[in-house]
């Protein structure tokens, strides 16, 4: 057997796991008795990440070189990201939340990797001479680490948002959330009398205590994943212009790749500078962040799609 019916069977397998997964962790939101399924749930998103990793290191072995010069891999190496991120990130909150909103993002890059891009894009080619270097691994390493921590971190921020959509809601640094009066959430009313005089009953207090506590959990989680993915956007942007120059003889070129790297930074530098501020809190950062969500893309794929520079031969021929 080929290694690329191997490495092709491995990747197929990751994508029905991941589809397996989604359908439970929808399963055990939308009914909560089904708890039996949680624990399964978080041992699969574990064995798609070895299974990637074993796709990814026996490509690294039979080539030669790191799996990371072209499409393909990278998308493949990013999900490893994505699942490790996952993975970490359960031992923080319920992970089926979690889980429920990055998997999608998973399955859409494994299919889209599998069925979208054609073989000869999913073989290995010998790497061009700008690849040829020991920033290969150091620059698009650390770069798709750092996408996965702020996708993962923006897609935090858009639930929130969802959550939030249509009320008042205002988060304290404090790790305790309070409601403007007479804004709803998820069904309940808080009026002004409730709060001064404590009126609500036991069950709603604790229902509405519960929800603010995933609220404050997933804006806090959302600010540690992107505070994370922030200094790895940049220590990738600063490697990648010492590789420019010693490639191409220019730290900086204003390459599309480039640019809207540089773009990518200033959204998330905006992000937590006014978390950090405390100028914006709640949703107004949130809104920031989700906005990175679809910049990252950009700089990630649209670039290599729409755009012409020296970073396409990397991705695209």
């Amino acid at each position: 057997m080929e290694w690329s019916t191997v490495h092709n069977t491995l990747t197929n397998t990751s994508f029905f796991l991941l589809l397996i997964n989604l359908l439970a962790c929808w399963t055990t939101i939308a009914f909560p008795f089904f708890k039996f399924l949680i624990r399964p749930s978080k041992w699969i998103v574990i064995l798609v990440n070895i299974i990637l990793g074993i796709t990814l290191t026996s490509r690294w072995l039979i080539n030669g070189y790191f799996p990371l010069s072209n499409l393909y891999e990278s998308l493949l190496f990013l999900t490893w990201c994505l699942t490790l991120i996952q993975i970490l990130v359960s031992l923080q909150i319920n992970s089926q939340i979690v889980n429920a909103i990055s998997l999608p993002i998973d399955l859409f890059i494994i299919a889209f990797a599998s069925i979208s891009l054609p073989q000869g894009m999913q073989q290995a080619n010998p790497l061009v001479p700008a690849l040829h270097s020991n920033w290969l691994m150091m620059h698009v390493t650390v770069m798709m680490l750092s996408y996965a921590f702020l996708l993962i971190g923006s897609l935090i921020s858009i639930l929130f948002l969802v959550l939030t959509q249509g009320k008042s809601v205002n988060l304290k640094g404090d790790s305790s959330g309070y409601l403007t009066k007479g804004e709803p959430l998820m069904g309940l009313m808080v009026t002004e009398q409730n709060i001064n005089n404590r009126k609500i009953n036991s069950t709603a207090t604790l229902n509405l205590e519960s929800r603010m506590d995933l609220l404050q959990s997933l804006d806090n989680l959302s600010y540690r994943i992107i505070g994370l993915g922030f200094p790895l956007l940049t220590i990738g942007i600063i490697s990648g212009a010492v590789w420019a120059n010693e490639a191409w003889g220019s730290y900086w070129s204003w390459d599309p790749k480039e640019t809207w790297a540089l773009i990518t930074w200033l959204v998330f530098a905006s992000y937590l500078h006014s978390r950090l501020t405390k100028s914006w809190s709640g949703k107004k950062p949130a809104v920031l962040a989700s906005i990175g969500f679809f910049i990252v893309w950009i700089c990630y794929l649209g670039v290599n799609f729409l755009g012409q520079g020296l970073h396409s031969y990397g991705w695209l021929s």
